[in-house]
């Protein structure tokens, strides 16, 4: 009985580390959109913000769907109290988080990441922005597809920042050295 409890302290232990470098992780993501959030293209009434993009394929690939979902809801908060972007920030950022994440996690491809940030971005999260813009913001010229065209162009751009950081990382092997890393 004596090593059962030996070994469940043991894997708590374990547990709680890799949450540690994983929550770490998550908020130097989250830091990194938000100062990229100083930068940032107005498209038609949206404020296109790249480098959130980029933040979003790091965390699918490297931290999976909920730290990913996670690190985007609290960029988008501090991006709202700072000013840099608006409640559009939230279903943009956080759909193409979450299925980025879940098709990497899934595929375990990069291009699955790519594709699943561009289309959770810049269809989903371009139509799901529609009711935040109508009923929350009280844009009543916001239409159903008003923010797909504005929130694919911000991530196109974020997800090619991705492909090229994470094509210079496998090469030189990050990707896997990280992810043992997380694991550990």
């Amino acid at each position: 009985m004596n090593d059962v409890k030996k070994e469940t302290l043991e894997m708590n232990r374990t547990t709680t580390s890799i949450n540690t470098k994983k929550l770490a992780l998550a908020a130097l993501f989250a830091a990194v959109a938000v100062v990229g959030s100083t930068f940032s293209i107005p498209v038609f009434g949206s404020k296109c913000s790249p480098v959130q993009h980029m933040v979003n394929v790091l965390c699918a690939i490297f931290l999976g769907p909920g730290y990913g979902v996670a690190a985007a809801f609290v960029t988008s908060i501090l991006r709202n109290l700072m000013g840099l972007g608006s409640l559009l920030a939230f279903p943009g950022s956080m759909c193409g988080a979450f299925l980025s994440g879940i098709l990497y996690k899934h595929f375990k491809k990069l291009p699955a990441a790519y594709v699943g940030e561009i289309f959770g971005t810049g269809i989903i999260g371009g139509i799901l922005s529609y009711p935040v813009a109508a009923l929350i913001m009280g844009n009543s010229s916001a239409g159903v597809f008003t923010f797909v065209i504005p929130f694919l162009i911000s991530t196109c751009g974020g997800t090619l920042l991705a492909i090229i950081i994470t094509m210079a990382f496998k090469q030189i092997g990050i990707i896997d050295r990280a992810k043992n890393m997380l694991e550990d």
